[in-house]
C-alpha cells in the first residue's frame, strides 16, 4: 500500500505507518488521547510500536513535536508523558527540549491541588537537528540600545565580545521562550472531543518545518494540523482510527481550499 501525500488515512496508526518509507517524514507534529482524559470513541493505541516506527519514517535531522499531558487517577498523576517520553530517549531520539503549552482556561483548584493549566510539548530530533526557523514575537525590554562590549561568564570573569556582536543594536522583538500562551479552542467548535488549536500547530510547522516538507499527524482528529499544513504550504499525511473524524476533518480542509 503507497501513502499519499494531502490525504488522511483510516486505520490503527502503528499498522498503516508501516506502508510509509524510512525516513520519510520532515516533521511530525501530533497529540495523541492521553489516559482517561479524552474520550475517544473507545480505541486504544500501541504508543511503543508507533514510536519506534515513528523513528524509522523521520528524516535524519527531522522532528517530532508530541503534545501530551496525564491524568489524575486514584490520587496520582499516571506520568504516561513521561514513560512516553523516555521511551523516545530508548528508541534513539534526542529530546531537544520540553516546551510548555499554557492554557487560558484552566482546571478548578481541588482541596488538595492547584489547578492544572498546562501541557508538555516535547521536541524530539532524529539526530542533529536540521530546521529551526525561530518565531520572532517577543518584545525586547532593551530594544533599540547596543549590546554592552564585555560579557561575564559564569565564573564571573569579564571577557570582550566579538566579531557582530559589537555593538549589536538590540531588536525590538525577539524569539519566544519554550513556554508558550496560546488560547484553548472549544470542542464545540468543530465536533471533535479534543480540538487541537491550530495556532499550536501552525506554530510548531513554521518553526521545525520549510515549505514543501511533508508532515505527519498520526493522530489526526479534526484535521488541525492538516489546515495548518495548507496554511502555510506544507504537505501532510494522517492516520485517524474514526471514519466520523475523518468525515470531520475532510470537511473542515475542503472549506479551507476554497478559501484559496
Amino acid at each position: 500500500m503507497t501513502l499519499d501525500q494531502n490525504k488522511i488515512y483510516c486505520g490503527d496508526n502503528s499498522i498503516l505507518i508501516e506502508n510509509l518509507e524510512s525516513e520519510k517524514i520532515d516533521l511530525t507534529v501530533s497529540s495523541p488521547p492521553y489516559d482517561s482524559l479524552r474520550t475517544y470513541n473507545g480505541y486504544t493505541w500501541d504508543y511503543q510500536k508507533l514510536i519506534k516506527e515513528l523513528y524509522r519514517v523521520t528524516k535524519i535531522g527531522g522532528t517530532v513535536v508530541w503534545i501530551i499531558n496525564d491524568a489524575t487517577i486514584n490520587g496520582s498523576e499516571t506520568g504516561s508523558s513521561f514513560k512516553q517520553a523516555l521511551y523516545f530517549i530508548e528508541c534513539g531520539f534526542n529530546l531537544h527540549d520540553t516546551m510548555i503549552w499554557r492554557k487560558d482556561t484552566c482546571g478548578m483548584p481541588s482541596s488538595i491541588r492547584y489547578g492544572q493549566c498546562f501541557e508538555y510539548m516535547f521536541i524530539f530530533t532524529k539526530g542533529k537537528i536540521k530546521t529551526f526557523n525561530p518565531i520572532e514575537d517577543r518584545p525586547n525590554k532593551y530594544a533599540g540600545s547596543k549590546v554592552h562590549g564585555t560579557y561575564r561568564d559564569k565564573t564571573g570573569s569579564l571577557h570582550k565580545r566579538s566579531g557582530e556582536w559589537i555593538n549589536h543594536v538590540i531588536p525590538e522583538l525577539g524569539a519566544r521562550f519554550n513556554v508558550w500562551d496560546i488560547s484553548t479552542e472549544k470542542s464545540n467548535k468543530t465536533g471533535h472531543p479534543a480540538t487541537f488549536p491550530i495556532a499550536i500547530a501552525t506554530d510548531h510547522i513554521l518553526s521545525w518545518s520549510n515549505p514543501g516538507d511533508i508532515i505527519l499527524d498520526p493522530f489526526m482528529g479534526s484535521g488541525t494540523v492538516a489546515l495548518a499544513c495548507i496554511e502555510t504550504g506544507r504537505n501532510y499525511i494522517g492516520f485517524e482510527i474514526s471514519s466520523e473524524y475523518i468525515e470531520l476533518a475532510n470537511s473542515r480542509i475542503n472549506k479551507e481550499k476554497n478559501k484559496i
